[in-house]
């Protein structure tokens, strides 16, 4: 009888213990710093916290605005976060130069560098450019890949004035027609000309012949290398974000709003919808948000070697890669 009870114990502990709930797992904290201010690219990364894109991953996300995307990449690189978002010029020279990193995903495999006016200087093709004035900034990768535009379409450089000044003056100038034109983004500086009522034209770098891969997002490569899982899990959650952006835009803009309410909606959205147009580029249709292809970030690589002094015997795709992508 002893050994009866003692067994029929046994079987009750293990069949409490099966039925008995666990503790609930906790989600990994996460950090994501932009590569800017708050505005209509970053959107869907707060549409997915809000939506449970990343809280089905365990992942508890917080996010932080950026002030460019060198300092993405050093803030990643010292590891005070876990994932940055950069465009993949500078986290090229990042790494060229030390900076142990890797993009994760190839975000906007198009690039929204552009050539941006008023509708009344008449700007409608490259050649129009030659005999007007250009607001840039020195030392940013649009000034630096515009001889690359040049080069491309046949121009006279010399007919062309580079006016040079801070980044917050181009769109100033512009507007008060001390320029005719600036170097900007296409999702930017377009719809901040467009926000003081005056008709703005965009002659993008890319149907210009002069495209390079957009923003990515990366890591460190200790992450990579000691988390996998978590980089996977990031990873998916990121393309269900996106996935929701597009099929939503609204919400995304809505979820922004919430933690920034003084965002402009109306121009927000139309930010967002450009950068949804970017995620892909001819050799990365169809195969799914983040994937980068091997001739994009080839032909990135030459232009960075030629015209932004990247210094790398490299393999361009060493650079980054599409192991985490959800399958």
């Amino acid at each position: 009888m002893k050994r009866l009870g003692a067994g029929v114990l046994a079987v009750g502990l293990v069949v409490i213990g099966g039925l008995a709930p666990g503790p609930a797992s906790a989600a990994d904290k996460v950090s994501l710093i932009l590569n800017w201010y708050l505005g209509g690219l970053h959107t869907p990364f707060y549409l997915g916290v809000a939506n449970g894109c990343y809280a089905r991953e365990t992942i508890d996300l917080s996010i932080e605005e950026g002030r460019g995307s060198v300092r993405a990449v050093q803030v990643v690189g010292a590891k005070g976060a876990t994932f940055g978002m950069s465009d993949a010029g500078s986290l090229m020279i990042g790494v060229s130069r030390g900076t142990p990193l890797k993009a994760v995903m190839s975000l906007l495999n198009t690039s929204g560098f552009a050539i941006i006016g008023l509708e009344t200087t008449g700007i409608r093709t490259a050649k129009d450019l030659e005999g007007k004035k250009l607001a840039v900034s020195p030392g940013d990768a649009l000034t630096q890949l515009f001889p690359a535009v040049v080069k491309a379409n046949g121009l006279d450089a010399s007919k062309i004035e580079l006016v040079f000044m801070d980044p917050p003056a181009k769109v100033p100038a512009t507007l008060e027609g001390r320029t005719d034109a600036l170097l900007g983004g296409i999702d930017d500086q377009f719809f901040l000309i467009e926000q003081q009522g005056r008709k703005a034209v965009g002659l993008r770098f890319a149907d210009l012949g002069v495209n390079t891969v957009g923003m990515t997002i990366h890591a460190h490569e200790d992450t990579i290398r000691d988390r996998p899982d978590l980089v996977r899990r990031f990873v998916k959650g990121t393309v269900c974000a996106w996935e929701a952006a597009k099929a939503d835009p609204d919400a995304a803009v809505a979820a922004a709003l919430k933690v920034k309410p003084d965002l402009d909606r109306d121009s927000t959205k139309k930010q967002l919808l450009v950068d949804l147009g970017l995620l892909e580029s001819p050799a990365t249709k169809g195969k799914g948000i983040g994937y980068a292809a091997a001739e994009d970030w080839e032909r990135t690589k030459e232009l960075l070697v030629q015209y932004r002094d990247l210094r790398t015997d490299r393999p361009a795709m060493s650079f980054v890669t599409n192991e985490f992508l959800p399958r």
